[in-house]
């Protein structure tokens, strides 16, 4: 067994297409702006696990998200081979930082806001 699909609620999923795909470099599997439907890859691994950006038009779904960005808890977490050089190419791009690169105990974490109601952390271990 795999995870094949995982999603992360959005605020719009056509802002969303656009911030993961133009700014953090993800791929298009499937677009369909007309029925909000979005689902990117990593282009380091395309037959890997596919992210649903889903609308959060769910009550429920809506006051979970908002919850977990109200108290600063990233909604997903990202791994990457070099923290640094990604904080940098991102914040080049305009995108603000809830925490730069910083180093734990088991190897370093940076949060970024994804501007459709989430924030990211991106970890190098």
């Amino acid at each position: 067994m795999k995870i094949q699909l995982t999603s992360v609620h959005v605020d719009d999923s056509i802002k969303a297409f656009e911030f993961y795909t133009e700014i953090l470099g993800f791929e298009e599997q499937m677009y369909m702006p007309d029925a909000y439907v979005a689902i990117v890859v990593s282009p380091e691994d395309p037959e890997g696990t596919a992210l649903l950006l889903e609308p959060s038009d769910n009550p429920i779904a809506k006051n979970y998200k908002e919850g977990l960005y109200e108290q600063g808890i990233p909604a997903i977490v990202f791994g990457v081979e070099d923290i640094q050089k990604e904080f940098e190419r991102l914040q080049k791009a305009g995108v603000e930082f809830r925490k730069e690169p910083t180093q734990t105990d088991w190897g370093y974490e940076a949060i970024l806001d994804d501007t459709c109601g989430n924030y990211i952390q991106l970890v190098q271990i």
